[in-house]
Protein backbone atom coordinates (compact mmCIF):
# COMPACT_ATOMS: atom_id res chain seq x y z
CA UNK A 1 0.00 0.00 0.00
CA UNK A 2 1.64 3.39 -1.16
CA UNK A 3 2.20 6.03 1.35
CA UNK A 4 -0.62 8.44 1.81
CA UNK A 5 -0.91 11.61 3.87
CA UNK A 6 -3.61 11.84 6.45
CA UNK A 7 -5.39 13.80 4.76
CA UNK A 8 -5.59 11.58 1.72
CA UNK A 9 -6.59 8.47 3.85
CA UNK A 10 -9.39 10.65 5.54
CA UNK A 11 -11.18 11.52 1.89
CA UNK A 12 -11.03 7.57 1.24
CA UNK A 13 -11.87 6.28 4.58
CA UNK A 14 -14.76 8.86 5.56
CA UNK A 15 -16.47 8.06 1.78
CA UNK A 16 -16.15 4.94 2.35
CA UNK A 17 -17.68 4.70 5.80
CA UNK A 18 -20.69 6.72 4.04
CA UNK A 19 -22.70 3.20 3.51
CA UNK A 20 -23.39 2.50 7.02
CA UNK A 21 -26.46 4.29 8.18
CA UNK A 22 -26.19 3.05 11.85
CA UNK A 23 -24.80 6.25 13.61
CA UNK A 24 -27.45 7.74 15.54
CA UNK A 25 -26.73 8.27 19.23
CA UNK A 26 -29.60 8.69 20.94
CA UNK A 27 -30.14 6.97 24.39
CA UNK A 28 -26.79 7.81 25.81
CA UNK A 29 -26.10 8.73 29.21
CA UNK A 30 -25.69 12.24 30.22
CA UNK A 31 -21.50 13.70 30.58
CA UNK A 32 -20.11 17.34 30.52
CA UNK A 33 -17.53 18.23 30.01
CA UNK A 34 -16.75 20.01 33.85
CA UNK A 35 -17.29 16.15 35.74
CA UNK A 36 -14.35 14.80 34.28
CA UNK A 37 -11.25 15.19 35.62
CA UNK A 38 -8.84 18.60 34.50
CA UNK A 39 -12.20 19.77 33.01
CA UNK A 40 -12.08 16.58 30.14
CA UNK A 41 -13.29 17.11 26.68
CA UNK A 42 -16.52 16.95 24.82
CA UNK A 43 -20.30 16.55 25.39
CA UNK A 44 -23.29 14.80 24.60
CA UNK A 45 -25.80 16.72 26.05
CA UNK A 46 -27.12 20.36 25.31
CA UNK A 47 -25.66 21.49 21.59
CA UNK A 48 -24.28 18.26 21.12
CA UNK A 49 -25.39 15.36 18.93
CA UNK A 50 -27.97 13.89 20.00
CA UNK A 51 -29.70 16.59 18.42
CA UNK A 52 -27.91 16.69 15.21
CA UNK A 53 -29.29 15.03 12.36
CA UNK A 54 -29.44 15.71 8.85
CA UNK A 55 -32.75 15.65 7.06
CA UNK A 56 -32.90 11.70 6.85
CA UNK A 57 -32.66 11.38 10.12
CA UNK A 58 -28.90 10.55 9.93
CA UNK A 59 -26.60 12.19 12.96
CA UNK A 60 -24.29 14.94 11.03
CA UNK A 61 -21.76 15.83 14.02
CA UNK A 62 -19.95 12.99 14.36
CA UNK A 63 -16.61 11.83 12.70
CA UNK A 64 -17.96 9.38 11.05
CA UNK A 65 -14.62 6.99 9.35
CA UNK A 66 -13.41 3.37 8.46
CA UNK A 67 -10.02 2.37 10.50
CA UNK A 68 -9.37 0.50 6.74
CA UNK A 69 -11.36 0.01 3.70
CA UNK A 70 -8.97 -3.32 3.02
CA UNK A 71 -10.98 -6.41 4.29
CA UNK A 72 -10.04 -9.99 4.24
CA UNK A 73 -14.07 -11.05 3.65
CA UNK A 74 -15.45 -10.41 -0.27
CA UNK A 75 -19.51 -9.94 0.74
CA UNK A 76 -20.59 -9.38 -3.00
CA UNK A 77 -22.56 -5.78 -1.74
CA UNK A 78 -19.55 -4.25 -0.42
CA UNK A 79 -17.65 -1.96 -2.12
CA UNK A 80 -14.85 -2.42 0.34
CA UNK A 81 -14.77 -6.20 -0.12
CA UNK A 82 -11.61 -8.00 -1.11
CA UNK A 83 -11.97 -8.38 -4.93
CA UNK A 84 -12.91 -4.97 -5.37
CA UNK A 85 -10.95 -2.52 -7.37
CA UNK A 86 -10.90 0.24 -5.16
CA UNK A 87 -8.19 2.64 -3.40
CA UNK A 88 -7.58 1.39 -0.10
CA UNK A 89 -5.75 3.05 2.69
CA UNK A 90 -5.54 2.22 6.74
CA UNK A 91 -5.44 4.77 9.58
CA UNK A 92 -3.22 3.99 12.74
CA UNK A 93 -5.01 4.40 16.04
CA UNK A 94 -2.95 7.13 16.83
CA UNK A 95 -4.14 9.29 13.66
CA UNK A 96 -7.63 7.85 14.64
CA UNK A 97 -7.64 9.75 17.95
CA UNK A 98 -5.51 12.20 16.87
CA UNK A 99 -7.94 13.85 14.51
CA UNK A 100 -11.03 13.04 16.63
CA UNK A 101 -9.21 15.29 18.80
CA UNK A 102 -8.02 18.13 16.69
CA UNK A 103 -11.93 17.84 14.69
CA UNK A 104 -13.28 17.81 18.26
CA UNK A 105 -11.44 21.60 19.23
CA UNK A 106 -12.21 22.88 15.62
CA UNK A 107 -16.04 22.72 16.98
CA UNK A 108 -16.65 20.37 13.88
CA UNK A 109 -17.67 16.88 15.47
CA UNK A 110 -18.97 16.38 19.03
CA UNK A 111 -18.03 12.23 18.62
CA UNK A 112 -16.96 9.69 16.77
CA UNK A 113 -18.74 6.75 14.66
CA UNK A 114 -15.71 4.14 14.03
CA UNK A 115 -16.19 0.85 11.69
CA UNK A 116 -13.26 -1.11 9.83
CA UNK A 117 -13.22 -3.40 7.38
CA UNK A 118 -11.48 -6.83 8.40
CA UNK A 119 -7.47 -6.95 8.32
CA UNK A 120 -5.47 -10.09 9.47
CA UNK A 121 -8.25 -11.69 11.54
CA UNK A 122 -11.17 -10.20 13.49
CA UNK A 123 -9.19 -9.97 16.81
CA UNK A 124 -6.69 -8.21 15.49
CA UNK A 125 -9.16 -5.66 13.99
CA UNK A 126 -11.43 -5.40 17.11
CA UNK A 127 -8.74 -4.66 19.36
CA UNK A 128 -7.66 -1.86 16.66
CA UNK A 129 -10.71 -0.43 17.61
CA UNK A 130 -10.70 -0.57 21.61
CA UNK A 131 -7.74 0.97 20.81
CA UNK A 132 -8.73 4.16 20.27
CA UNK A 133 -12.02 4.60 22.53
CA UNK A 134 -9.55 3.26 25.27
CA UNK A 135 -6.80 5.92 24.95
CA UNK A 136 -9.46 8.50 23.90
CA UNK A 137 -10.89 8.16 27.08
CA UNK A 138 -8.15 7.12 29.25
CA UNK A 139 -5.77 9.44 27.22
CA UNK A 140 -7.13 12.33 26.65
CA UNK A 141 -10.14 11.77 28.96
CA UNK A 142 -12.50 12.65 25.89
CA UNK A 143 -16.23 12.68 26.90
CA UNK A 144 -18.10 12.85 23.69
CA UNK A 145 -20.03 10.10 21.97
CA UNK A 146 -18.64 6.97 20.56
CA UNK A 147 -20.09 4.56 18.87
CA UNK A 148 -18.03 1.21 18.10
CA UNK A 149 -19.14 -1.24 15.02
CA UNK A 150 -18.00 -4.53 16.80
CA UNK A 151 -17.19 -7.89 14.85
CA UNK A 152 -19.30 -10.81 16.24
CA UNK A 153 -16.41 -13.24 15.53
CA UNK A 154 -13.94 -11.30 17.80
CA UNK A 155 -13.31 -12.56 21.20
CA UNK A 156 -16.45 -12.01 23.87
CA UNK A 157 -13.94 -10.42 25.84
CA UNK A 158 -12.90 -7.37 23.09
CA UNK A 159 -16.24 -6.65 22.87
CA UNK A 160 -16.81 -6.48 26.48
CA UNK A 161 -13.94 -4.40 26.05
CA UNK A 162 -15.09 -2.51 23.61
CA UNK A 163 -18.49 -1.62 25.72
CA UNK A 164 -16.68 -0.42 28.63
CA UNK A 165 -15.65 2.83 26.28
CA UNK A 166 -17.94 3.36 23.67
CA UNK A 167 -21.74 4.40 24.42
CA UNK A 168 -23.35 2.61 21.58
CA UNK A 169 -22.20 -0.83 20.08
CA UNK A 170 -23.34 -1.90 16.51
CA UNK A 171 -23.13 -5.78 15.12
CA UNK A 172 -24.87 -5.47 11.14
CA UNK A 173 -26.76 -8.47 10.87
CA UNK A 174 -26.53 -7.00 6.85
CA UNK A 175 -29.58 -8.82 5.50
CA UNK A 176 -33.18 -9.54 6.24
CA UNK A 177 -32.96 -13.42 5.84
CA UNK A 178 -30.12 -15.94 6.43
CA UNK A 179 -30.92 -17.47 2.96
CA UNK A 180 -30.05 -14.50 1.48
CA UNK A 181 -26.30 -13.92 3.81
CA UNK A 182 -25.40 -17.20 2.65
CA UNK A 183 -26.35 -15.87 -0.66
CA UNK A 184 -24.14 -12.63 -0.65
CA UNK A 185 -22.20 -12.84 2.74
CA UNK A 186 -20.90 -16.77 2.47
CA UNK A 187 -18.02 -15.87 4.82
CA UNK A 188 -20.48 -14.44 7.43
CA UNK A 189 -22.66 -16.98 9.68
CA UNK A 190 -26.43 -15.28 11.07
CA UNK A 191 -25.87 -17.47 13.78
CA UNK A 192 -22.78 -16.25 15.30
CA UNK A 193 -23.98 -12.57 14.84
CA UNK A 194 -27.00 -13.05 16.41
CA UNK A 195 -24.97 -15.09 19.14
CA UNK A 196 -22.51 -11.54 19.77
CA UNK A 197 -26.14 -9.61 19.77
CA UNK A 198 -27.02 -11.99 22.88
CA UNK A 199 -24.17 -11.81 24.45
CA UNK A 200 -23.97 -8.01 24.00
CA UNK A 201 -27.33 -7.78 25.67
CA UNK A 202 -26.33 -10.09 28.41
CA UNK A 203 -23.79 -7.54 29.23
CA UNK A 204 -25.36 -4.81 29.42
CA UNK A 205 -27.85 -6.41 31.72
CA UNK A 206 -25.86 -7.80 33.93
CA UNK A 207 -23.90 -4.68 34.32
CA UNK A 208 -26.84 -2.71 34.65
CA UNK A 209 -27.76 -4.95 37.27
CA UNK A 210 -24.20 -4.53 39.14
CA UNK A 211 -25.08 -0.36 39.09
CA UNK A 212 -27.95 -1.03 40.66
CA UNK A 213 -26.08 -2.42 43.44
CA UNK A 214 -22.66 -0.93 43.01
CA UNK A 215 -23.02 2.85 42.68
CA UNK A 216 -19.05 2.77 41.33
CA UNK A 217 -19.85 -0.19 38.75
CA UNK A 218 -18.45 0.62 35.49
CA UNK A 219 -21.12 1.21 32.51
CA UNK A 220 -21.74 -0.90 29.75
CA UNK A 221 -22.59 0.71 26.06
CA UNK A 222 -25.15 3.37 28.40
CA UNK A 223 -26.33 3.68 24.52
CA UNK A 224 -27.59 0.18 23.70
CA UNK A 225 -26.56 -1.75 20.91
CA UNK A 226 -27.93 -1.19 17.11
CA UNK A 227 -28.17 -2.86 13.78
CA UNK A 228 -28.53 -2.37 10.05
CA UNK A 229 -29.73 -4.17 6.76
CA UNK A 230 -29.55 -3.74 3.54
CA UNK A 231 -32.58 -3.63 1.96
CA UNK A 232 -32.94 -4.44 -2.26
CA UNK A 233 -29.62 -6.46 -2.43
CA UNK A 234 -31.49 -9.66 -2.00
CA UNK A 235 -35.54 -10.78 -2.50
CA UNK A 236 -36.25 -10.17 0.49
CA UNK A 237 -40.08 -7.96 0.51
CA UNK A 238 -40.73 -5.88 3.29
CA UNK A 239 -43.14 -8.33 5.15
CA UNK A 240 -39.97 -10.53 5.95
CA UNK A 241 -37.74 -7.60 6.70
CA UNK A 242 -40.38 -5.83 9.42
CA UNK A 243 -40.81 -9.69 10.85
CA UNK A 244 -37.26 -9.60 11.21
CA UNK A 245 -37.14 -5.95 12.93
CA UNK A 246 -39.17 -7.27 15.15
CA UNK A 247 -37.90 -10.46 16.10
CA UNK A 248 -34.28 -8.17 17.00
CA UNK A 249 -36.02 -5.76 19.28
CA UNK A 250 -37.92 -8.42 21.17
CA UNK A 251 -34.91 -11.09 21.34
CA UNK A 252 -31.61 -8.39 21.78
CA UNK A 253 -33.37 -5.26 23.29
CA UNK A 254 -31.96 -3.22 20.33
CA UNK A 255 -32.32 0.89 20.63
CA UNK A 256 -32.27 0.83 16.75
CA UNK A 257 -32.62 -1.21 13.65
CA UNK A 258 -31.68 0.87 10.79
CA UNK A 259 -32.00 0.33 7.12
CA UNK A 260 -30.08 1.15 3.72
CA UNK A 261 -31.06 1.00 0.70
CA UNK A 262 -28.78 -1.15 -1.38
CA UNK A 263 -26.64 1.40 -3.67
CA UNK A 264 -25.05 -0.53 -7.16
CA UNK A 265 -21.31 -0.17 -6.44
CA UNK A 266 -18.31 -0.30 -9.15
CA UNK A 267 -17.07 -3.84 -10.82
CA UNK A 268 -20.44 -5.03 -9.10
CA UNK A 269 -21.48 -8.99 -8.74
CA UNK A 270 -23.69 -10.62 -10.97
CA UNK A 271 -25.84 -12.30 -8.01
CA UNK A 272 -26.87 -8.40 -7.51
CA UNK A 273 -29.27 -6.47 -8.80
CA UNK A 274 -28.47 -3.85 -11.33
CA UNK A 275 -30.07 -0.99 -10.15
CA UNK A 276 -31.29 0.24 -6.50
CA UNK A 277 -34.93 0.40 -5.27
CA UNK A 278 -36.43 3.11 -4.51
CA UNK A 279 -34.74 5.42 -1.38
CA UNK A 280 -38.86 6.17 -0.37
CA UNK A 281 -39.37 2.25 -0.02
CA UNK A 282 -36.00 2.71 2.43
CA UNK A 283 -38.49 5.40 4.21
CA UNK A 284 -41.41 3.56 4.50
CA UNK A 285 -39.82 1.00 6.66
CA UNK A 286 -38.36 4.32 8.76
CA UNK A 287 -42.17 4.74 9.00
CA UNK A 288 -43.42 1.00 9.87
CA UNK A 289 -40.23 0.83 12.55
CA UNK A 290 -41.60 3.83 14.32
CA UNK A 291 -45.14 2.62 14.66
CA UNK A 292 -43.83 -0.83 15.77
CA UNK A 293 -41.90 1.47 18.31
CA UNK A 294 -44.04 3.84 19.72
CA UNK A 295 -47.27 3.28 17.92
CA UNK A 296 -48.66 -0.21 20.16
CA UNK A 297 -48.43 -2.01 15.90
CA UNK A 298 -47.31 -5.58 16.09
CA UNK A 299 -45.51 -7.16 12.86
CA UNK A 300 -48.57 -8.76 11.89
CA UNK A 301 -50.71 -5.09 12.08
CA UNK A 302 -48.41 -4.13 9.79
CA UNK A 303 -48.53 -7.39 7.15
CA UNK A 304 -52.54 -5.19 6.77
CA UNK A 305 -50.44 -2.61 5.34
CA UNK A 306 -48.44 -4.65 2.48
CA UNK A 307 -49.68 -5.14 -0.68
CA UNK A 308 -50.99 -8.70 -0.72
CA UNK A 309 -48.73 -9.88 -3.88
CA UNK A 310 -45.57 -8.54 -3.59
CA UNK A 311 -45.07 -7.75 0.20
CA UNK A 312 -44.04 -4.31 -0.19
CA UNK A 313 -45.41 -1.40 1.30
CA UNK A 314 -47.03 0.99 -0.94
CA UNK A 315 -45.23 3.92 -1.80
CA UNK A 316 -47.99 6.57 -2.79
CA UNK A 317 -48.77 6.76 0.80
CA UNK A 318 -47.57 6.13 4.40
CA UNK A 319 -47.44 2.65 6.30
CA UNK A 320 -50.17 3.82 8.66
CA UNK A 321 -52.61 5.42 6.02
CA UNK A 322 -52.45 2.50 4.03
CA UNK A 323 -53.63 -0.09 6.95
CA UNK A 324 -56.53 2.46 8.01
CA UNK A 325 -58.02 2.17 4.89
CA UNK A 326 -57.63 -1.74 5.11
CA UNK A 327 -59.30 -1.78 8.46
CA UNK A 328 -62.12 0.73 7.42
CA UNK A 329 -64.80 -1.13 9.85
CA UNK A 330 -63.04 0.00 13.12
CA UNK A 331 -63.40 3.68 12.03
CA UNK A 332 -64.29 6.56 12.42
CA UNK A 333 -62.90 6.88 16.13
CA UNK A 334 -64.47 9.52 18.76
CA UNK A 335 -61.40 11.89 19.62
CA UNK A 336 -63.45 12.57 22.99
CA UNK A 337 -63.79 8.91 23.69
CA UNK A 338 -61.25 6.55 22.24
CA UNK A 339 -58.37 5.07 24.43
CA UNK A 340 -54.94 6.45 23.78
CA UNK A 341 -53.99 3.18 21.77
CA UNK A 342 -56.58 3.65 19.73
CA UNK A 343 -55.88 7.29 18.57
CA UNK A 344 -52.48 6.43 17.82
CA UNK A 345 -53.84 4.08 14.89
CA UNK A 346 -55.57 7.25 13.22
CA UNK A 347 -53.79 8.71 10.43
CA UNK A 348 -52.57 11.91 11.12
CA UNK A 349 -52.03 11.56 14.59
CA UNK A 350 -48.71 11.56 16.20
CA UNK A 351 -47.49 10.48 19.93
CA UNK A 352 -47.31 14.11 21.04
CA UNK A 353 -51.06 15.35 19.22
CA UNK A 354 -52.31 12.60 20.89
CA UNK A 355 -50.92 13.36 24.36
CA UNK A 356 -52.40 16.79 24.14
CA UNK A 357 -55.78 15.52 23.11
CA UNK A 358 -55.94 13.55 25.94
CA UNK A 359 -54.98 16.45 28.15
CA UNK A 360 -57.26 18.77 26.16
CA UNK A 361 -60.17 16.35 26.80
CA UNK A 362 -60.28 16.20 30.19
CA UNK A 363 -61.68 19.71 30.27
CA UNK A 364 -63.79 20.28 27.46
CA UNK A 365 -65.10 18.45 24.48
CA UNK A 366 -62.90 18.79 21.18
CA UNK A 367 -63.81 19.75 17.61
CA UNK A 368 -62.53 19.62 14.60
CA UNK A 369 -60.42 22.77 15.08
CA UNK A 370 -59.15 22.11 18.25
CA UNK A 371 -58.03 18.55 16.67
CA UNK A 372 -56.13 20.43 13.48
CA UNK A 373 -54.27 22.68 15.77
CA UNK A 374 -51.95 19.88 17.17
CA UNK A 375 -51.42 18.23 13.66
CA UNK A 376 -51.05 19.09 10.30
CA UNK A 377 -52.66 16.36 8.54
CA UNK A 378 -56.19 17.36 9.00
CA UNK A 379 -57.40 16.22 5.75
CA UNK A 380 -56.06 12.73 6.56
CA UNK A 381 -57.74 12.80 9.76
CA UNK A 382 -61.10 13.94 8.46
CA UNK A 383 -62.67 10.20 7.23
CA UNK A 384 -61.20 8.64 10.51
CA UNK A 385 -62.11 10.92 13.00
CA UNK A 386 -65.35 11.87 15.04
CA UNK A 387 -65.54 15.15 17.22
CA UNK A 388 -68.39 17.07 18.86
CA UNK A 389 -68.87 19.36 15.29
CA UNK A 390 -68.02 16.20 12.68
CA UNK A 391 -69.03 13.24 11.81
CA UNK A 392 -67.53 11.89 8.20
CA UNK A 393 -70.55 9.93 6.77
CA UNK A 394 -70.32 10.50 3.45
CA UNK A 395 -66.35 10.18 3.84
CA UNK A 396 -66.54 7.34 5.86
CA UNK A 397 -68.22 5.26 3.03
CA UNK A 398 -66.59 6.41 0.22
CA UNK A 399 -64.80 3.93 -1.97
CA UNK A 400 -62.88 5.92 -3.94
CA UNK A 401 -60.87 7.32 -0.39
CA UNK A 402 -57.47 6.03 -1.26
CA UNK A 403 -57.25 9.02 -4.14
CA UNK A 404 -58.19 11.37 -2.30
CA UNK A 405 -55.94 11.09 0.45
CA UNK A 406 -53.07 10.11 -1.66
CA UNK A 407 -50.26 12.43 -2.84
CA UNK A 408 -52.01 14.58 -5.84
CA UNK A 409 -51.20 13.37 -9.52
CA UNK A 410 -48.10 15.10 -11.19
CA UNK A 411 -47.47 15.97 -15.06
CA UNK A 412 -44.38 15.10 -15.71
CA UNK A 413 -42.34 17.19 -19.04
CA UNK A 414 -41.99 15.31 -22.02
CA UNK A 415 -38.50 17.15 -22.25
CA UNK A 416 -37.26 17.58 -18.94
Amino acid sequence: MPALSVTEKLEILADAAKYDASCASSGTKKRDSASGRKGGLGSTEGMGICHAYAPDGRCISLLKILLTNSCIFDCHYCINRRSSDVRRARFTVQEVVDLTISFYRRNYIEGLFLSSGIIRSSDYTMEQLVGVARSLRDDHDFRGYIHLKTIPDADPELIHQAGLYADRLSINVELPTAQGLEQLAPEKDAGRIEGAMAGMRSSMEDMGEARRKYRHAPRFAPAGQSTQMIVGADGADDRAIIRRARSLYDRHALRRVYYSAFSPIPSPSTVLPLKRPPLLREHRLYQSDWMMRFYGFSADDLDGATDPDSGCLPLDIDPKLAWALRHRDIFPVDVNRAPREMLLRVPGLGVKAVDRILMSRRHRRLRLDDVARVTSSIKKLRPFLVASDWRPVRLADSLDLRPRLGPAPQQFELFA
